[in-house]
């Protein structure tokens, strides 16, 4: 296949990653096999070029969703600003840890969570029905920032599923319906992001030529997917999420199994 022809398929790939990770997170799910798949084996070869490539273009997509919610939905600021702080900077702290332990250890406690969120979220049906703020504004501050904090470095650390656990934080701990977890979600992956770019770009883990017009996939996939999303509502990202959570436990679940 020629370099276009390879272009033209990532550029599509982050497309839908970027509507799906829009409405539920996961985006990952669809975009990172596709830079193993269609990238050359060399560039392929390089695992940090691969990561820096797809969060240059993850990014860009998530900074549109958070765009297209902050129009459309009520997010406490006070509280998703300390959070998505924490966040960059536990991000940082995480991506360095990964040079001293092995992130891999964590794929088994990956798996069980994953499954146990699945399965609380559809034994409760109204689980995210109703946004009912469970707490004051000063302590919600300081719980977001531990919150950011600790799914900063998991970010950093290890990453898959992040945004099926912030979504399911926010709504389990704080008491957001599925459309304002989902929007909140969008705040502090795009912070994680952030750190993670800024990284990446200093070390030239970039393939631009890629990574460019994947970003405009993304961030095209990102708006057409938070719409939908405020279109829908709780229901529609309920399913979403369900779904991705699906996938995330059989890719988990092959990989504990296969070790």
């Amino acid at each position: 296949m020629s370099e276009l022809g390879r272009g033209a398929c990532l550029v599509t790939a982050a497309g839908c990653a970027g509507f799906v990770d829009a409405v539920a997170g996961g985006g990952g799910l669809i975009q990172l096999p596709a830079l193993f798949l269609f990238l050359s084996p060399a560039e392929a070869a390089g695992v940090a070029t691969v990561l820096g490539t797809n969060k240059l273009s993850s990014i860009c997509g998530t900074g549109m969703a958070v765009a297209q919610y902050t129009r459309r939905v009520r997010l406490n600021w006070a509280s998703l600003l300390p959070a998505a702080v924490t966040a960059l900077a536990f991000s940082f702290l995480g991506a360095r840890t990964v040079s001293v332990i092995q992130s891999d250890v964590l794929k088994p406690l990956v798996f069980g969570l994953l499954v146990a969120v699945a399965v609380y979220t559809l034994v409760r049906k109204d689980f995210g029905d109703r946004h009912a703020p469970q707490f004051s504004a000063r302590r919600e501050r300081w719980l977001g920032a531990l919150v950011g904090a600790g799914i900063g470095f998991y970010d950093g650390f290890f990453g898959p599923g992040t945004g099926s656990f912030l979504i399911f934080i926010f709504i389990g701990w704080f008491g957001f319906d599925f459309l304002a977890a989902s929007a909140s979600a969008k705040v502090i992956n795009f912070a994680t992001n952030l750190a993670a770019v800024a990284y990446f770009a200093a070390s030239g883990h970039i393939l631009y030529r890629f990574a460019v017009p994947m970003a405009l996939g993304n961030a095209l996939g990102g708006i057409a997917g938070a719409r939908l999303a405020i279109l829908k509502g709780n229901r529609f990202v309920r399913v979403c999420f369900l779904a991705v959570a699906a996938v995330l436990i059989v890719r988990f679940g092959w990989d504990v199994w296969r070790r």
